[in-house]
């Protein structure tokens, strides 16, 4: 959020919404007609840059290296040294390795977690970095939260629960959302593996529907399970992964089964940055 917009922002926290969202934060800010969502070229990795019709920008995860830092500048301007809020979605290095050099070189207002650790070098330095943002809120993601990018973008929290630390692995951990503005949305799903996609769908059922779908686990084999897809049944999926990378994605059978269900794929492989656009009614790829 550049200066001059810096004094019009405003942050309303508390139990806002009852039932099942349990925690609401709002954002105010003047910006841009248009929502704003890019999926950067990061290599092997994630990260997400939004900016809301308000002008409330969003960074979700860094990716595994300074890449990041190379990208936001396309977005953000040379002279706009500051974030509303980053989200880390899990504590692998392909999605906070870059974190830390985003922390040193902009003013974060809150750092969104999911509340799982890790032994790793790379999340020791970013807890690091975490402690000498000393102007910065943390907060821990949950299930039901609901974010306000603005007055007409919002982001729901469908994943994960209140039982983090008892996940074994930290895929299984990824903060799954639902970015909506108007009639379009864009669900981002980090690692979250086959079986968390299985029991969001028991959950939330046709309520998943959304226009653009972030693959999870960079389309890997053991995501993008065909039950999930037919709930979301996207128009796009987004796959974000390096190019030769040693894993194999994305898998051949995850890009089967999402063109079985109808949808389009564009990969960060072989566009680039992935931009979209949406005034509220339509989504349009720029790129």
């Amino acid at each position: 959020m550049s200066s001059p917009r810096r004094f019009a922002w405003l942050l309303v926290l508390g139990f806002l919404v009852a039932a099942n969202a349990g925690i609401a934060y709002a954002l105010f800010v003047p910006g841009p007609s248009v929502l704003t969502v890019a999926f950067l070229d990061v290599g092997q990795g994630d990260s997400i840059f939004v900016r809301s019709p308000d002008g409330v920008e969003m960074l979700i995860d860094g990716g595994r290296d300074r890449s990041v830092l190379r990208e936001l500048p396309r977005f953000m301007g040379p002279f706009d040294r500051s974030i509303d809020l980053v989200i880390e979605t899990h504590p692998d290095a392909d999605h906070i390795g870059g974190l830390p050099g985003v922390l040193a070189s902009y003013t974060v207002s809150y750092f969104l977690e999911p509340g799982k650790s890790s032994d790793s070098s790379m999340y020791a330095q970013l807890e690091s970095s975490e402690e000498k943002e000393k102007g910065m809120q943390e907060l821990l993601a949950q299930k039901g939260m609901r974010i306000h990018l603005g007055s007409e973008v919002y982001a729901d929290i469908l994943h994960p629960g209140d039982n983090v630390e008892q996940l074994r692995e930290t895929n299984d951990a990824s903060v799954v959302m639902r970015l909506v503005y108007g009639d379009t949305e864009f669900l981002l799903s980090g690692d979250a593996a086959g079986w968390i996609e299985k029991r969001l769908v028991e959950e939330y059922g046709s309520s998943l529907q959304s226009d653009v779908l972030k693959a999870g686990h960079h389309g890997s084999k053991n995501s993008s399970e065909e039950v999930w897809l037919a709930a979301v049944n996207p128009d796009t999926v987004v796959i974000s992964a390096g190019k030769g990378n040693s894993y194999g994605h994305p898998h051949a059978e995850t890009l089967e089964r999402i063109r079985n269900e109808g949808a389009s794929i564009v990969s960060t492989i072989e566009s680039g940055t992935i931009t979209f656009t949406s005034d509220g009614t339509t989504i349009t790829r720029k790129n």
